[in-house]
């Protein structure tokens, strides 16, 4: 199976608004591996890994986050996929 891997650093209103929480339900809805976390500058970290189509919407999804989020700029960068199938917040 082509399996990608994402990486993805979130900017903007993204800590304290569920933002992991509501990532690591899409992801799981999603069967992607990966995880989320909370970064000590005020950013939020993910990592994606699975099919390219649900990796790509996982992706577009950070763009805008949950209800209460505010994103004003996400970043992407392609990884090596390392085999991960389970999704988790970190």
């Amino acid at each position: 199976m082509n399996h990608v891997r994402k990486r993805v650093v979130v900017e903007g209103s993204v800590q304290g608004v569920g933002f992991r929480a509501s990532c690591a339900a899409q992801a799981r809805a999603f069967g992607v591996g990966g995880l989320v976390r909370n970064l000590p500058d005020g950013r939020v970290e993910a990592v994606f890994e699975g099919a390219p189509e649900p990796v790509a919407a996982l992706v577009a999804w950070c763009e805008r986050g949950p209800r209460f989020a505010r994103v004003s700029r996400v970043q992407v960068v392609d990884e090596d996929p390392l085999g991960e199938a389970q999704f988790r917040i970190a």
